[in-house]
């Protein structure tokens, strides 16, 4: 019993740190959806954000033995990931090239709108972060004959658990994050930059579904690809920061001029 408790325990934290490492991700997204919102409304937002990531996480662990299948979820999430990274970068460009109409044309989304963007990227990070926490699960032993979805009561536990606690990392990194993107207007590219990085990750998720089985099953969960995503991630948001510490520094210095 001592064996299976420390087993239990040490599945545990590794998801801990797992789910942190998701939820990360998630909450650099959902801080960039609501950066263009007034205060008091992004609060709002990444609550109700932050509700129906839990309800979706919860809900997906119910019902993973059918979203294994739902390989199409993430291939969407992929694709609304990549394309609001590169529609920001195509209208920064546009602006920068004089396209004035362009900024009066740009409307930004309402706070409605808003929540149901976020609600649609938690979908797939909720796919991500379930089929991750499966694959660690699965291999404690069973405790008991209870099941819950299809997955031993145990296993269950130690899932939700590891959910709630990265539900609760995120809560607190995504209203880092927006604080930091109001300090460094200029970190936004790097955050949309990271955004669509993410897309690129849900699309590696995509292509080595067994269903789909461009790439290997076990690739998007193998070191190699774990070290290159979050190398790029690092150093996308180290470019990011320097370029925005070094850009209010110029803002600071024609001001006092």
């Amino acid at each position: 019993m001592e064996t299976v408790i420390l087993e239990y325990g040490w599945v545990l934290l590794v998801l801990v740190v797992l789910e942190g490492l998701l939820a990360a991700d998630n909450a650099v997204v959902m801080a960039v959806m609501v950066k263009h919102l007034p205060r008091v409304e992004q609060k709002k937002a990444l609550f109700y954000g932050l509700i129906g990531a839990f309800v979706l996480r919860f809900a997906a662990l119910f019902l993973i033995t059918f979203l294994v299948n739902w390989w199409w979820v993430q291939a969407i999430g992929a694709a609304y990931l990549l394309f609001i990274c590169i529609k920001h970068i195509y209208d920064m460009r546009k602006h920068k090239n004089g396209g004035e109409e362009q900024q009066k044309e740009k409307k930004a989304s309402g706070f409605w709108a808003t929540v149901v963007k976020v609600e649609l990227a938690d979908l797939a990070f909720a796919i991500d972060s379930m089929l991750a926490a499966v694959a660690l699960a699965v291999t404690l032993p069973e405790v008991g004959s209870f099941h819950i979805g299809g997955i031993n009561g145990g296993q269950f536990a130690v899932m939700f658990l590891g959910g709630i606690i990265g539900l609760i990392i995120m809560r607190f990194a995504a209203q880092w994050f927006v604080r930091i993107l109001q300090k460094y207007p200029s970190l936004e590219t790097a955050a949309f930059l990271i955004v669509g990085w993410v897309g690129v990750k849900l699309t590696v998720m995509t292509l080595a579904h067994p269903k789909v089985g461009v790439l290997d099953e076990h690739f998007p969960h193998s070191t190699l690809w774990n070290s290159i995503f979050w190398s790029v991630l690092l150093l996308i948001a180290l470019g990011g920061y320097l370029t925005g510490v070094r850009n209010k520094k110029k803002v600071e210095v024609n001001e006092a001029k």
